[in-house]
C-alpha cells in the first residue's frame, strides 16, 4: 500500500491557513466522504450537485484526520489536520500529481480537446504509437488502455485522482506515451490540474454542452484554457480549417503548428478519392490510402499524423502505419445488407458532426440513393441543439426519423418535440417520429431500396440506452445486424 506524507503531498499547493500538524501519513486521497477513513486525505469541493464542505463532520466522525478545504469547518477534532486553500478541485489535481509520483511527467502526454473527433484522435495516436513500437496509454470516451490492457470507460476525461492512479500504473508497466481525450468539463473543473502535458490538439470547436457552460463564448474559454496552462516546451497542434483555431492559442506559450485540407498549413492533407470503402489521401505529398472515409476524417487522421511526428516519431514511418489504422467502434462505422443497403452507424450528437457525416455520404452515394436518417437527441443535456440537429438531418436526407437517443430522465416524446422545432414547414413531409428507436431502424430499413444508406446517428460505440434513469442494452449495430440478417 502507498503512502506520503501530507507534508509531501501539499508540496504544489498553495496553502492559505493550516490547524494540526501535516506531518502525517496519508495512503489515499478521496473526495467522495463516504470512502473517508483514518489514513484517507479528503478534499472538499463544491460540485454541481452537492458541496464536500458539507460532509466534513461526517469524515471526522469516520476516523478521518486530514481535510483539506476552501471553508475552516467549526468544531476541528484536537488531533485532525485542516488544510485552507483557495481552490480544492485544482488542489487535488497538484496532490494527486505529487501522491502518485508526478507520473505524468515521466510520460509524453498527449492531450486532445474540441467537440468532434476527439475519440478518433487520441484513439489512432495510442494505435499508431503502439504500431511504432512503444507502449502507450488511452484515456478516452469508449475505453481506457494501458499498453494492451483495456480498462473501462466511465467519463470523457476521468477525476484527477483516477488519472494519477491510472497514470503511475501506465509508467510502473513501461509506458512513455499516453493519449488522453480532454472534455471541456474537465478542464473547467480542473481535473486535469497539476499534469505535464507535452502536447495539445485542438479539433473544432461547435454547439454543444450550453447545459453545463451556459454561453458559447464560456464554451470556448474553457476549451482555451486548456492551451493557456500549457508549457514552453510542449507543442500546440490546431485546426486551421476551424475558425476558432487560431483563437486557442492565442495566450499559449506552447509552439503552435497547424494542420489542414484547406488552408496553407503545416501539415497539409488533400483527399484525392472518396468512397464507402476509404479514401486516397495526399499528406504533405505522399499519397495514402485509409479505410477512413470524409473530410472530417482527413482532418483526423492530419491531427494524428501531424502530432506523432512533432513527438518525434520519422515522418515516412508514421505515414506507413497511417495506412494500418482502423476506424473506431461507432464512428462512420458501414455495415451493408445482401440486396445492396448499407448501414452507417455513427456517435454524431452534435449539430455540426451530424452535418459532416450526412454531408460525406452526399460526397459518395449516386443521386438515386436515398439517405434515410435516424436520429434523436440525448435527456438532460444541452436543448438548445435539438432543433439544430433536426434541421441538419433534414437539409441533407432524403427522409428522416426522429427517435429516442438516451432520454434519461426526460419523456422521449418531448424530445422529439423539441427536434421537430428546428424542421421547416415545407420538410415536414418528409420527417416521421418513431420513439421507440428499434422501430424506427426498423422502419428505416423497411423503407429503404437495395442501394440506399441508412444513417443511424447518435450513439455509435454505445451498448445501453438510458431511460428513467436505468440502463438498458441496446446496440444500434446489433440491431441493424439482426435486421439485415433476417431478411
Amino acid at each position: 500500500m502507498m503512502q506520503k506524507r501530507l507534508s509531501d503531498i501539499l508540496a504544489d499547493v498553495i496553502v492559505v491557513s493550516r490547524q494540526g500538524d501535516a506531518d502525517h501519513l496519508i495512503s489515499e486521497i478521496v473526495f467522495d466522504s463516504r470512502k473517508a477513513g483514518a489514513d484517507t486525505l479528503f478534499v472538499a469541493m463544491k460540485g454541481t450537485q452537492a458541496d464536500g464542505h458539507n460532509y466534513i463532520k461526517n469524515v471526522f466522525d469516520a476516523g478521518c484526520k486530514a481535510v483539506v478545504c476552501e471553508t475552516m469547518p467549526e468544531n476541528i477534532p484536537g488531533d485532525a489536520i485542516c488544510i485552507r486553500v483557495k481552490d480544492s478541485a485544482e488542489a487535488l489535481g497538484l496532490m494527486a500529481s505529487a501522491f502518485y509520483d508526478h507520473p505524468s511527467s515521466n510520460l509524453k502526454l498527449t492531450g486532445v480537446t474540441g467537440t468532434n473527433g476527439k475519440t478518433t484522435i487520441a484513439t489512432l495516436l495510442y494505435e499508431i504509437t503502439r504500431l511504432l513500437g512503444h507502449k502507450a496509454g488511452l484515456f478516452s470516451t469508449v475505453t481506457n488502455y494501458i499498453d494492451g490492457e483495456k480498462i473501462p470507460a466511465t467519463h470523457t476525461t476521468p477525476d484527477a485522482v483516477t488519472l494519477n492512479k491510472v497514470m503511475k500504473e501506465m509508467v510502473d508497466k513501461g509506458c512513455t506515451y499516453c493519449f488522453m481525450e480532454v472534455s471541456s468539463h474537465a478542464i473547467h473543473q480542473k481535473r486535469i490540474a497539476g499534469l505535464d502535458f507535452a502536447g495539445g490538439i485542438f479539433t473544432n470547436i461547435t454547439h454543444d454542452h450550453l447545459d453545463y457552460h451556459k454561453t458559447f463564448k464560456a464554451y470556448i474559454e474553457a476549451k482555451k484554457a486548456f492551451f493557456n496552462n500549457l508549457g514552453k516546451d510542449a507543442f500546440a497542434l490546431v485546426n486551421a480549417d476551424d475558425k476558432n483555431g487560431m483563437v486557442m492559442v492565442q495566450n499559449t506559450k506552447a509552439s503552435v503548428y497547424t494542420y489542414s485540407v484547406r488552408e496553407v498549413a503545416d501539415f497539409k492533407g488533400k483527399i484525392i478519392e472518396n468512397m464507402f470503402e476509404g479514401m486516397q489521401l495526399n499528406i504533405d505529398g505522399h499519397e495514402v490510402w485509409t479505410p477512413f472515409i470524409g473530410y472530417f476524417n482527413a482532418q483526423n487522421l492530419l491531427a494524428v499524423y501531424g502530432a506523432a511526428t512533432l513527438l518525434g516519431h520519422d515522418k515516412e514511418d508514421v505515414l506507413i502505419q497511417l495506412s494500418k489504422l482502423k476506424p473506431v467502434d461507432g464512428r462512420f462505422e458501414t455495415i451493408r445488407s445482401d440486396e445492396g443497403i448499407t448501414a452507417v452507424v455513427d456517435y454524431a450528437h452534435t449539430p455540426d458532426a451530424l452535418k459532416n457525416v450526412i454531408e460525406t455520404i452526399n460526397e459518395i452515394r449516386n443521386f438515386d440513393q436515398q439517405i434515410i436518417t435516424v436520429v434523436g437527441a440525448g435527456g438532460d443535456r444541452d436543448k438548445t441543439k435539438r432543433p439544430l440537429m433536426a434541421a441538419e438531418a433534414v437539409r441533407g436526407s432524403s427522409k428522416v426519423i426522429l427517435t429516442s437517443d438516451n432520454p434519461r430522465s426526460e419523456d422521449p416524446e418531448q424530445i422529439i418535440k423539441d427536434m421537430m422545432e428546428g424542421v421547416p414547414f415545407k420538410e415536414k413531409i418528409k420527417v416521421i417520429s418513431i420513439t421507440n428507436r428499434e422501430e424506427a431502424i426498423k422502419t428505416a430499413y423497411m423503407v429503404a431500396r437495395p442501394g440506399d444508406i441508412i444513417l443511424i446517428a447518435g450513439k455509435g460505440h454505445e451498448t445501453y440506452q438510458e431511460v428513467k434513469g436505468v440502463r438498458h442494452h441496446f446496440d444500434d449495430r446489433e440491431i441493424i445486424r439482426n435486421i439485415f440478417a433476417q431478411k
